[in-house]
């Protein structure tokens, strides 16, 4: 059985107070980018779990920040590993970009090309959907994909959201667009905005839990925090356990 509590205290981010809190008696698991790393996620969940058994409290909530598919080998699985959370745990679960370009490509193959460049490939593969002899078309590609795509899997992606408020906590995807109220922020820059949110001190309505630029470690900020510690190429995906105003990395 995994000891969080030996994690927690040889972790290399220590236990960190902000400027914002939870509701009483909520603990809020945030988890940042994943692209196709299923194992990772696997026992990300197995930590969270045995979280909640040692140190009970009246309410959970899961959020996972977005990115499951691309770039990692697993895209598939990890779906499979969320609509379960999602279904069995009432999981949030946000929109990241890679799922918007994805969606994109449902519609319209010609996204093809884009789609590689940010590792789509990897997503088809996990499905089953491979070029054989280098002769097929988007268009085949995008047949073979929309014919295999489970129906489960599309549920889930419809369940997605761009934002969720907990407290005096939003969390997003990429960020949220400076002086704009959050009810007003567009979806794009939500799952799509760097350096006007990642450079700006200002106060926002609300603490941002957010992921989308990867970071070394856990990015802390008097504003906002960045959990997306890049698990596809570094092995390393960040939860964080959010109580009160306290926030333990799991």
């Amino acid at each position: 059985m995994i000891d969080i509590a030996a994690m927690q205290l040889s972790s290399a981010t220590p236990a960190r107070s902000v400027a914002a809190s939870a509701p009483a008696d909520t603990r809020i698991y945030a988890v940042g980018d994943i692209h196709g790393r299923a194992d990772l996620l696997s026992e990300i969940i197995e930590r969270i779990d045995d979280d909640v058994r040692r140190r009970p409290i009246a309410h959970t909530v899961e959020v996972y920040l977005g990115d499951y598919v691309d770039r990692g080998p697993d895209s598939r699985t990890v779906i499979d590993l969320l609509a379960v959370r999602l279904v069995a745990n009432h999981a949030i679960c946000l929109r990241g970009n890679h799922e918007a370009v994805m969606e994109g490509f449902f519609q319209d193959p010609a996204i093809l090309h884009y789609w590689q460049q940010l590792g789509g490939m990897q997503t088809l593969a996990s499905y089953g959907v491979e070029p054989r002899n280098g002769t097929e078309t988007a268009g085949d590609l995008h047949r073979s994909f929309l014919g295999i795509f489970p129906r489960a899997h599309e549920l889930f992606m419809q369940c997605l959201r761009y934002q969720f408020s907990c407290g005096d906590f939003l969390f997003v995807h990429a960020g949220i667009r400076p002086d704009i109220p959050i009810d007003q922020q567009k979806p794009d820059d939500l799952i799509w905005i760097r350096n006007e949110f990642l450079d700006s001190a200002q106060d926002h309505e609300r603490f941002i839990v957010h992921g989308h630029t990867p970071v070394p470690h856990p990015d802390i900020r008097r504003n906002r925090i960045n959990i997306d510690t890049g698990a596809w190429k570094t092995g390393t995906l960040t939860c964080i356990a959010i109580e009160g105003s306290t926030i333990l990395f799991l």
